[in-house]
């Protein structure tokens, strides 16, 4: 506590953002405080008043209320008012009173605040260090942005997620089999590019069922929060632009697709509203991404209108991401219509291409031969030699020709080299020619690691209500021939279909004898699903987590949480078709379909739901269907003529297509054995001849490319041991600490954390209610109700952000025993940062993120930053309390000021090697993708002009902003030795 005096300027230790106070008015035990630049004023008790006398000292700078800036020459002090004598930059001398001083001044530089008293508790300037080092380390990361969502360390996902991720507005076909996870990839991506500012608005564009799916998978595994736009939507947009159509900078003003950055639209909703897209296409995208985009119909005669919506909008938006069917399900004539769709230029004919591609088969076999260690014929060298005649491949080559020369002692290392050679050849194959780099395409058969598939038929007798009623309505849509309970629901009288449907009393006596194993049951309807829940609940005393459509994300979740909780959840899971979508249960083993969908893609998406990469288990799907009815005619078509039960079924589509009129015909007629027959054996033998044809197509050049399983491998390793290694968790338990979050144990791995009275400030996140949070990937992707936090989660960057920008910490004094100088003596800690100006489309930070330079003097000016730890500090050190602290900063001012210099001095002398490094990586990483893409064009046409020109831009510009960072104080500590 100080002598108060009106007129004093004074700023609050607990309210710095109020600026710079005056002292009003000062009573026996109070004094009150007016803040002008806030317009608050506070009264406070004289014994305890959070405030600190603001003091300049000669040779500091300061502001007045008109502006001006003054160096400070001289400081008069008359009747405990300080008048400041000084010039400004003319050199025009100036005497102005404290009075004076601008008001909305705040002491956020570590220096001021100390000499003005202003100290924090140690353990904020711990986790300021621990935050600037937490930040060099993610900058310097390759992996940040692909490994800290609710995903599992999937090799080829990793490889193409690394591999897509890191280009400049990237244009890629995502073509992976079902069950691979192309959302994923597209996802890691786009999470990447976000976080590194790559891109900055985002559009989904997906068919009208899969619009919840996608904003699940978005939300629940990357954090990120999508909007629907739809018509309800845009009016309710609208609504808001016509109140706010008097404000100039209405980000709606104009177009309501501008009020989002993050925004998921239905193909059909653009097809249907013309006005609706226009806007969308004026909107300014970063990145595109269309899902199921083999639904886009063209050939060279003509283009769907679906085609050509996203036609325009991939023409106007730099990054596009295409999920689709695999090439050899499309066809050539569909691959090509969405390869045109990325790069118009790069292939504008369509005869063109299917030319270009019969040169890729020889050069396809080659890299098949050089894959399986087979000897090269000569004309197999002659091709290698036509094909790829670059100096260095002919290094290369001469290895290869020379493979018998390989005896005696270095044998083995003979053989390595040899390996080696072969998959740098086909590296450079891959890069130079065909379509590798903008379509990636796995095969099941490639990956792995999948379960296999056993199927449980399970016949039933036909009830004689639906009897009557298929033959009472002859004409009927073929989805109501496959769920006859909700025709019969719509048309029939009070019986309820629950009462006699023996797919019900089945399914309680099937449940019963799997118990406790876990039952995933899948419908076509949410209306069905909810009549199963009711029937297990209230006819066998079953509680059965329901989850369809007309719920929101978090009742989703929490059924979700609840199926999955091992202990006291629920046995079985009761979806509809839309419902389930987005959702993966590997945890279960055993899948029921109800009923059975019209389209083979749709029986795939189901299974797939338990037959995804991680099921541990064989699947056992249990089939119950009526006898004699459309469900039994389905049920024979999928097993006997397409063995889609068992296998995955990759023609199943295209077999659907050729034969449907046959199908919907035997739908209605399932007692005309003859044409049930005919089309079996007609469907099995033209889904023979296509998968005979997809095995013999195999691209083993695509194959490779799409994951390169050395890299892949290796991504993954890394992966795992950042996982390991990981600090986050106690880096965030200090974080709560400080900020005043309370948190608790919930379960195991699991974590409570709640809002108290007493927090710093509102926590970036954190709802008022509190939430579950898990550190570990393996708990977060089973515990759906817990939030996973990694580096990359919206609340830990945000976190770290409020950490660095806030002034708490940049301040500290602490005791230590230390036998290094006298008892008594100071010691100043100073921690500076290089940091790049943050311009994220350079992304400049990934080559000089914020790099602390850390520099400990004793009051001589020797140097103890290696003897002094600062881990060391911080175990031995004794908190000072706030006046004895002043007290020792006031006794030690002079000393302080010279410190600091020298302690400026010394870091000044660091900084050229930290950016001769950056310029250094900066050059090697960017100059080799230059030099790289420059090669490839030469010989592969897809590599374009725009991303070698980004490139280049690129290094110019960040050798400029490198030389341009400047050294800054962030933050410093005195340490007093006892």
């Amino acid at each position: 506590m100080y002598d108060f005096i009106p007129g004093q300027r004074c700023i609050s230790d607990a309210e710095s953002q109020m600026g710079l106070g005056t002292i009003l008015k000062v009573e026996h035990r109070t004094v009150t405080v007016v803040f002008i630049a806030s317009g608050e004023t506070r009264t406070y008790a004289r014994n305890t008043a959070p405030l600190t006398r603001v003091e300049f000292s000669a040779g500091d700078t300061i502001q007045t209320q008109h502006g001006t800036a003054i160096t400070v020459d001289e400081v008069i002090e008359q009747q405990g008012l300080l008048t400041y004598i000084g010039r400004d930059d003319t050199g025009a001398r100036h005497e102005v009173a404290e009075a004076e001083l601008d008001n909305f001044l705040q002491l956020n530089r570590p220096s001021e605040r100390m000499f003005n008293g202003q100290i924090d508790r140690h353990t904020w300037f711990e986790l300021r260090y621990q935050t600037l080092q937490a930040l060099n380390r993610l900058g310097h990361s390759d992996l940040y942005g692909l490994i800290g969502c609710r995903t599992s360390l999937i090799p080829h996902q990793l490889y193409i997620a690394h591999e897509v991720a890191h280009r400049y507005a990237p244009r890629v076909l995502l073509a992976d089999e079902v069950g691979l996870g192309k959302t994923i990839e597209a996802g890691l991506i786009l999470h990447h590019q976000l976080l590194t500012e790559r891109a900055q608005r985002v559009l989904i564009v997906v068919p009208e069922t899969l619009l919840h799916q996608w904003l699940v998978e978005m939300l629940r595994r990357f954090n990120l929060h999508f909007r629907i736009f739809d018509e309800a939507r845009l009016e309710d947009l609208s609504g808001v632009e016509d109140e706010d159509q008097d404000e100039a900078e209405s980000p709606l003003s104009d177009n309501p697709f501008m009020a989002e950055q993050l925004v998921l639209c239905s193909l059909e909703f653009f097809a249907a509203d013309p006005g609706y897209f226009s806007r969308c296409l004026q909107a300014q995208w970063d990145l595109l991404v269309v899902d199921e985009a083999h639904h886009l119909q063209w050939s060279p005669q003509q283009a769907s209108e679906e085609y050509l919506l996203v036609e325009r909008l991939a023409a106007q938006t730099k990054g596009v991401l295409l999920l689709t069917a695999t090439p050899e399900q499309l066809g050539k004539e569909s691959h090509f219509a969405r390869l045109r769709l990325l790069d118009p230029e790069r292939f504008p004919d369509f005869d063109a291409f299917v030319e270009e591609e019969k040169n890729y088969a020889p050069i396809a076999q080659v890299v098949e031969d050089l894959l399986e260690n087979r000897a090269l014929s000569e004309a197999d060298m002659a091709l290698l030699q036509q094909t790829i005649d670059e100096g260095d491949n002919q290094v290369l080559l001469e290895q290869l020709s020379t493979d018998d020369g390989a005896a005696g002692q270095d044998q083995h290392e003979r053989i390595q080299e040899i390996s080696q050679a072969r998959i740098e050849l086909v590296e450079h194959l891959l890069d130079r020619h065909g379509t590798g780099r903008v379509l990636f395409r796995n095969t099941r058969a490639a990956v792995k690691g999948f379960p296999k598939r056993e199927l449980f038929a399970h016949p039933l007798p036909m009830p004689d209500s639906y009897t009557r009623l298929f033959n009472e309505l002859q004409d009927m849509h073929a989805s109501l021939l496959l769920a006859p309970e909700l025709l019969h629901e719509t048309v029939a009288s009070d019986e309820r279909w629950t009462t006699f449907d023996p797919r019900l009393q089945w399914l309680g006596e099937q449940l019963e004898a799997l118990f406790p194993h876990k039952v995933l049951v899948i419908a076509a309807s949410a209306e069905t699903a909810l009549d199963i829940a009711w029937y297990l609940k209230n006819r066998t005393g079953i509680h059965a987590a329901v989850f369809h459509e007309g719920l929101s994300i978090v009742e989703r979740d929490r059924a979700a949480a609840f199926f999955a909780d091992m202990e006291t959840g629920a046995q079985v899971l009761v979806c509809s078709e839309i419902g389930s979508e987005g959702r993966n249960f590997q945890f279960a083993h055993h899948l029921v379909l109800f009923d059975l969908p019209l389209n083979p893609d749709l029986l795939e998406q189901r299974i797939g739901r338990l037959d995804r990469i991680g099921q541990t288990e064989t699947i056992k799907i249990h089939v119950p269907y009526l006898q004699s009815s459309a469900q039994q005619v389905m049920f024979r078509w999928y097993h006997d003529g397409l063995s889609a039960f068992e296998h995955t079924c990759p023609a199943g589509h295209a077999v659907y297509v050729k034969v449907e009129d046959d199908l919907l015909a035997a739908l209605h007629r399932p007692a005309d054995t003859a044409l049930i027959d005919s089309l079996i054996q007609t469907s099995r033998d033209m889904y023979a001849d296509m998968t005979e044809a997809l095995h013999r197509g195999r691209d083993r050049l695509l194959e490779y490319n799409s994951c390169r399983m050395h890299i892949a491998e290796s991504l993954r390793q890394r992966s795992l041991d950042a996982d390991a290694s990981s600090t986050l968790d106690s880096y965030m338990e200090r974080v709560f600490d400080c900020f005043g979050v309370d948190s608790e144990a919930h379960s195991e791995n699991c974590l409570v954390i709640r809002p108290t009275d007493h927090m710093v400030n509102r926590f970036p996140g954190l709802a008022d209610d509190g939430m579950t949070i898990t550190y570990d990937r393996d708990t977060a992707l089973s515990f759906e109700d817990a939030h996973y936090l990694s580096w990359e989660h919206s609340m830990v960057r945000d976190a770290m952000d409020m950490v660095v920008t806030n002034e708490l910490g940049n301040t500290a004094l602490t005791a230590i025993k230390y036998r290094g100088v006298q008892p008594g003596s100071v010691l100043l800690e100073c921690l500076y940062v290089l940091e790049a100006a943050a311009v994220e489309a350079l992304q400049s930070q990934r080559y000089l993120p914020p790099t602390t330079i850390r520099v400990v003097l004793d009051e001589r000016g020797h140097d103890h930053s290696e003897k002094l730890a600062h881990e060391a500090i911080n175990r031995v050190g004794a908190d000072v309390d706030a006046n004895t602290a002043v007290q020792v900063m006031r006794a030690k001012q002079k000393v302080l000021k010279t410190l600091l210099e020298h302690c400026e001095q010394h870091a000044q002398q660091q900084a050229p090697s930290i950016f001769k490094q950056a310029h250094a990586q900066s050059e090697e990483i960017l100059m080799r993708e230059i030099n790289r893409l420059k090669a490839l064009q030469q010989v592969n046409p897809n590599v374009r002009d725009a991303e070698i020109a980004f490139f280049e831009q690129q290094l110019q510009a960040l050798t400029q902003l490198i030389d341009a960072t400047r050294l800054r104080l962030d933050a410093l500590r005195i340490i007093v030795t006892m």
